[in-house]
């Protein structure tokens, strides 16, 4: 018997990737839930470290000092609250101008590689359902399943202008689709783990899809390669 045999079977996952406002996060918690997984969302962890660089006036172009704040950062996710420090920031985050500074700092190497590991450490029994962009590429590259979500800019504006709405946030959707197609032109641009489908991934177009139609076409994909 070789070494790998006798070595203990990682839990699985299914990795979600996809642009800013694909409807991932949403589709992942949904999934997890019913499967009784854990949940990561991983671009709460950039949103976060953009958030702390706001707050502290680090320059988001400086990424040791970016990469140093990372090394800090110990959230808890609960359901829908994310506690740091003792203090839920879930709203916080969600800001526009967080979610810009957030794709401003993902282009930092030094920033990434020690989020990579903060990421890898969410890998629980009984398994994980994991969003981002680079969970298939880059964090989780031997996910059970891989999806990249997507979907036009003008529906995914649409979604964006809707949540920030409820959350009490001002929005202009002009705005919000010229900001999500700058976004997506530098997320998919840059050098370290640009946004893209993951090899072998299941590209799942939800323009005209309910969540519910989402998540079960996440569903069935899963069940088709884990018959459990």
């Amino acid at each position: 018997m070789t070494d790998a045999a006798h070595a203990p079977q990682l839990p699985q996952v299914i990795a979600i990737d996809g642009p800013t406002a694909s409807g991932k996060g949403t589709i992942a918690q949904r999934v997890a839930a019913v499967l009784g997984w854990h949940y990561l969302d991983s671009g709460a962890l950039y949103r976060i470290v953009g958030l702390l660089a706001l707050r502290e006036a680090v320059s988001l172009d400086d990424g040791l000092a970016l990469s140093q704040l990372a090394g800090q950062i110990e959230p808890v996710f609960q359901g829908e609250r994310i506690l740091l420090g003792g203090e839920d920031i879930a709203l916080a985050i969600r800001a526009e101008q967080v979610g810009t500074a957030a794709s401003r700092v993902a282009v930092h190497p030094p920033l990434r590689a020690v989020l990579v590991e903060l990421q890898r450490r969410f890998r629980r029994s009984p398994g994980l359902v994991a969003d981002g962009r680079d969970m298939g590429t880059v964090i989780f590259p031997d996910a059970d399943l891989k999806v990249f979500l997507t979907a036009s800019a003008a529906s995914r504006a649409q979604r964006r202008y809707k949540q920030l709405i409820e959350k009490g946030f001002s929005a202009k959707l002009t705005d919000l689709l010229r900001d999500l197609e700058e976004r997506d032109a530098r997320d998919s641009a840059r050098a370290v783990a640009p946004l893209k489908p993951a090899e072998g991934a299941l590209v799942l177009d939800s323009t005209h899809l309910s969540i519910e139609q989402t998540v079960e076409a996440v569903l069935e994909a899963y069940r088709r390669r884990d018959p459990r």
